[in-house]
């Protein structure tokens, strides 16, 4: 615990642990926490300008405000997923008609006073309001003066706003300071979560995952594995290379991402590469060139294990078919 940093941090982070318990809070998204969808970054809790989530850890940026469930990739928000009203409440404001695309830095401009995009934000009474931003263009649901139950449907994951990635941003305030629904007091523990949180039931805390595993015939670009488009389900026999990559969140310096591919006659490639800095979101990919006149035909199986110290964070495996 650093206790200097976080008595400066209790004007702007805390209501009163009494009051912080007055709210209870359902998940305001429609997915499959730890499978489809990820908590990827968390309330600041340091004053100065570095980055501190509720655990201690860096899933979280400077002065970020709110909790970010994520998903694994732009083709899975296209496909639909749904955010709903963590609690009941009246809706206060919506925007709407914000486009879906990778934030830039040079359109700051463009987007200031509208970094949420489209959103969503609801009046719980007794001082309590949540917030909910990056929602997809033309699916917001609700207007101001409506009244919506826990549950209520508001509109879809999107990319609006100032975000480079599929997710729903959802700020809880207390008398219109913020307040993380994580560690409502203030009084952040390193050693393990609080005991006292304003969810019905708490998230499990991930430190980070692989999001994708997946197979090309190059090192793909960054952006295409973003969008759910770099991954071959099936390869020919004269493709010029086998490349696995994983695609992975809450990347701490000093992590290590292995990597390996078994075929049809063995294991092709099993090698460690070691994350160099901090990172949100990341990717590492390995492979081998062809040097016979083809590969041999079935199928490929790639995983991929992120590793911090001596713990297996997370391991995912994807599969192509050559033939």
């Amino acid at each position: 615990m650093r206790a200097a940093a976080f008595a400066a941090l209790i004007s702007t982070l805390a209501a009163t642990p009494l009051a912080a318990r007055e709210i209870s809070l359902n998940l305001p998204i429609d997915c499959d926490l730890g499978t489809e969808c990820f908590i990827q970054q968390y309330v600041d809790h340091d004053p100065s300008p570095g980055a501190m989530d509720f655990r201690c850890s860096t899933l979280s940026y400077d002065t970020h405000q709110g909790t970010d469930f994520a998903l694994r990739s732009l083709d899975q928000m296209r496909r639909g997923v749904t955010v709903i009203a963590a609690a009941p409440g009246t809706v206060q404001g919506t925007r709407d008609g914000m486009e879906d695309r990778l934030f830039r830095a040079e359109e700051s401009s463009q987007i200031n006073g509208r970094e949420c995009g489209n959103g969503v934000l609801i009046d719980h009474g007794d001082g309590w309001s949540t917030q909910y931003c990056h929602l997809k263009r033309e699916s917001v649901t609700v207007k101001t003066g409506d009244r919506v139950d826990e549950g209520t449907v508001l509109g879809e994951v999107g990319l609006s706003g100032r975000t480079q990635f599929p997710h729903v941003h959802m700020t809880l305030r207390k008398d219109g300071a913020v307040v993380d629904p994580f560690d409502p007091d203030g009084k952040v523990e390193c050693g393990g979560p609080s005991a006292n949180t304003l969810w019905q039931t708490p998230p499990q805390y991930r430190p980070g995952a692989v999001l994708e595993v997946g197979f090309s015939d190059r090192v793909p670009e960054f952006d295409d594995i973003k969008a759910g488009r770099a991954t071959a389900a099936h390869m020919p026999v004269d493709a010029p290379a086998i490349v696995v990559f994983g695609f992975a969140f809450g990347g701490k310096a000093g992590d290590k991402m292995q990597l390996s591919i078994d075929g049809p006659d063995g294991t092709l490639i099993d090698d460690m590469v070691e994350i160099d800095r901090n990172q949100a979101q990341f990717f590492r990919a390995l492979g081998k060139k062809r040097t016979t006149a083809s590969w041999p035909s079935g199928r490929y199986t790639g995983t991929v294990v992120l590793r911090r110290g001596q713990q297996e964070i997370s391991r995912v495996q994807g599969t192509t078919v050559i033939q």
